[in-house]
């Protein structure tokens, strides 16, 4: 039952480790330190849902929902075309709009939004977490439901260290030229994810 858990919990992190919108969503939050634990929480509280529908064995939604997957495709591929375009048009306002100190504070509301669109709206989300992860665990039948707390926990574990750890890079973004450079770095993130989800079949 314990190794359930703990590679539940391995598998979920190396599964979500790679750079994708909602990772450099939660990265900017943390450099911000704006909401960041209501970020933390949405993430890892969307992950822990999908995690536990994929254990159940939803992912039979996409069996009977053929057009599923191609309207989660489409709509991931819009919305990160315009966050992308938001982020270029930020760095192009210059350093100083995004010094930390000196940009105003995003409404709660708006950072949940788009932290709940950039997670729900990937469809790369569906299939690490309800395909991938409801496939792998029912390798360790009859503790499914172990591997996928493991799971959850390891979601919340990754979060939690990217939101709150961004803080240590501040002396770093202490300098708006480095603001300017992550804004275009995440902008071309969202949109390489975006030409993937558009081209990749």
């Amino acid at each position: 039952m314990l190794d359930a858990a703990v590679q539940g919990w391995l598998v979920a992190i190396s599964l979500i480790m790679a750079i994708g919108a909602q990772n450099a969503f939660v990265l900017r939050q943390g450099l911000r330190r704006e909401h960041v634990a209501p970020v933390v929480l949405v993430c890892a509280a969307s992950d822990a849902i999908l995690i536990a529908a994929g254990v159940a064995g939803f992912s039979a939604a996409s069996q009977a929902l053929p057009w599923l997957g191609d309207a989660m495709r489409w709509g991931g591929v819009a919305f990160l075309l315009v966050y992308g375009a938001l982020r270029f048009r930020a760095a192009l306002r210059g350093g100083e709009s995004l010094a930390p100190g000196d940009a105003p504070m995003a409404s709660l509301g708006s950072v949940l939004a788009t932290c709940l669109v950039l997670t729900w709206a990937n469809p790369h989300v569906y299939l690490d977490t309800v395909a991938l992860l409801g496939s792998i665990s029912a390798q360790y039948a009859p503790h499914q439901a172990v591997f996928g707390i493991g799971a959850a926990m390891g979601s919340f574990t990754f979060f939690a260290a990217l939101g709150f750890g961004a803080r240590l890079l501040a002396p770093v973004f202490a300098n708006p030229r480095a603001w300017v450079v992550l804004e275009i770095v995440i902008g071309c993130t969202m949109w390489a994810i975006a030409a993937g989800l558009a081209f990749g079949g």
